[in-house]
């Protein structure tokens, strides 16, 4: 097939704006629970028309404004990533990355490289150290950063964005940093001491570095099929300049949507900013990786159970104001003790308001990981959406990764329950996180489909359904993330091989492939496949990336 679809104009529409012209889409594959088998698509002004074969849409051809031949191309819905940080993404798409770092000499020669190349950057910025990858099994010296840097302000936060080390010189620009909660000499800065230099750090950056690296994240989101992202912001990760910036920027350019959540008590000021949620990033505890997730019991290789920022009967106050004021509430949390202090703290709300007013809210929870039974059974009795991120799994999952020395294999095992999650009814919507993990629509759907641990692991539809519907009911939306007549034309074409249907059941999987099923197919995901490339992207019926012609 064609690297990208062609069409061509037709008709009096020729000139209308792309948004509000009709156009069909044929000799493709359309993935669609209207049509199981269908292979064209109309498109009208901005929302879906018609989902049909290919012999039906002769009679559609004549009255369009467009038709494109797809040339065997899939179509679906575009993703949703239900979990990012926009600057933080575009900051490490074009400055300092060091997720791909080999080891610690190899991160320090990074940073001097880094260093070098930006003389004028008043404070260097840069993520994605991980220590657990590396040899040397620690994180880099403030003394090796001072000669790394020639002395100069540097943040670099740790891939969790949960802790940071940091040079001397940015230290001396956060007066009385070095008595806050979270700083010990040669550690990482984690708790306030870390939010008060990140403060420092990010205030650095000109609003102009800010909306060119809001710019870069979201055309790279649109490169892979994302057509709607969830921007996670907050007092304690960016700025109301931050968020407000970025939604003033999706609304004048074309992109993907951008849902802004901000992360705090103050529920006249999310209000104010535009966002749809006091929610996201409002910590319940930290991560994992940097020792502040909160658990029942100690780590397994440190003396504590991690951090914890709100109580029960915070998260009751704070989800009865937002179900009050008619707002999406929400929190960060990872650890067991966390996860059960969401549950107990809505529980009470519900016990106030009543129980159908809170799930009504469909209030949220990011990340979840360290669910159990009761937790489960609590997140489908009170309508919390589990917005997840299985790349996390895939990145510090299995019996030597970073979960099972921080937990033993014993807990490790248990994280991330995704099929026990559907199974009692839990709403999923995935995410990346980014930067933590990358914008990586397919290889998430992937993370989930071939968990580590395989009880876990849920079909690659099931998968797939969280990452484009899912993202939309986690924003009350239900009438969008799907092909279907009457939804937003938010979808996205791919080139991929044949379509097959996968699932951790070989009995289903089998099932669901016979014609009789009506079981429509998606890329076949196994490792080590090439995942499907974007050929083209679009938002309300407006394209908002194509891929290059070769």
């Amino acid at each position: 097939m064609t690297e990208t679809p062609t069409g061509s104009a037709e008709g009096a529409g020729a000139d209308a704006p792309p948004h509000d012209r009709t156009v069909l889409l044929r000799r493709g594959e359309v993935h669609s629970p209207a049509d199981p088998f269908a292979t064209a698509m109309v498109v009208e002004r901005g929302h879906i028309a018609w989902v049909g074969s290919e012999g039906a849409a002769d009679a559609f051809a004549d009255g369009v404004d467009e038709v494109v031949d797809l040339d065997g191309a899939l179509v679906t819905p575009a993703f949703t990533d239900a979990h990012v940080h926009t600057t933080a993404t575009g900051l490490a798409l074009t400055g300092l990355d060091l997720s791909g770092a080999t080891s610690l000499a190899d991160a320090l020669a990074l940073v001097r490289a880094h260093a070098a190349a930006r003389p004028a950057d008043r404070v260097l910025l840069g993520h994605g150290w991980d220590a657990a990858r590396w040899p040397e099994r620690r994180a880099p010296r403030r003394e090796e950063l001072d000669a790394a840097t020639a002395g100069r302000p540097l943040y670099l936060s740790r891939i969790d964005v949960h802790s940071a080390v940091v040079t001397t010189a940015l230290l001396d620009l956060v007066p009385g940093v070095r008595d806050r909660a979270g700083f010990q000499a040669g550690e990482p800065l984690t708790r306030d001491a870390h939010h008060a230099v990140r403060a420092a750090a990010l205030g650095a950056i000109t609003p102009t570095q800010r909306e060119e690296a809001q710019r870069a994240a979201l055309r790279h989101a649109a490169s892979l099929g994302i057509g709607s992202v969830h921007e996670c912001a907050g007092p304690e990760i960016s700025s109301p300049e931050d968020l407000t910036g970025l939604l003033e920027l999706a609304r004048r350019e074309p992109g993907p949507r951008v849902a802004g959540y901000w992360a705090d008590t103050d529920l006249a000021l999310a209000r104010e900013l535009g966002a749809v949620g006091a929610a996201g990033d409002l910590f319940v505890d930290g991560a994992l990786g940097s020792h502040t997730a909160c658990l029942h019991a100690p780590y397994a290789d440190a003396a504590h159970t991690g951090t914890a920022y709100l109580d029960a009967a915070a998260v009751a106050a704070h989800v009865a104001a937002c179900t009050e004021a008619g707002l999406q509430a929400g929190f960060h949390a990872i650890g067991d003790a966390a996860v059960a202090a969401v549950t107990e703290g809505v529980r009470a709300a519900a016990e106030k308001l009543g129980i159908a007013r809170i799930r009504a809210a469909r209030h949220r929870v990011e990340h979840a990981e360290m669910m159990d039974a009761d937790s489960i059974a609590a997140f489908a009795e009170l309508g919390l959406t589990a917005s997840v991120q299985p790349a996390f799994d895939a990145a510090w999952g299995g019996a030597d990764g970073m979960y099972a020395d921080r937990l033993g294999a014993d807990r490790a095992r248990t994280l991330n329950p995704y099929a026990a999650m559907l199974k009692a009814g839990v709403a999923l919507a995935f995410g990346s996180d980014s930067p933590v993990t990358p914008l990586d629509p397919w290889g998430t759907v992937r993370a989930a489909a071939f968990h580590r641990t395989p009880e876990h692991r849920i079909s690659v539809r099931a998968a797939f359904t969280a990452h484009t519907r899912g993202g939309w009911r986690a924003l009350g939306r239900d009438d969008a993330g799907t092909l279907v007549p009457g939804a937003p034309a938010d979808y996205a074409l791919w080139h991929t091989d044949e379509l097959v249907v996968q699932a951790p059941d070989d009995r289903v999987a089998r099932w669901s492939t016979d014609p009789r099923s009506g079981t429509p197919g998606l890329p076949d995901l196994t490792p080590g496949r090439e995942l499907p490339v974007c050929l083209g992207t679009y938002v309300g019926g407006r394209a908002v990336h194509v891929r290059p012609q070769r």
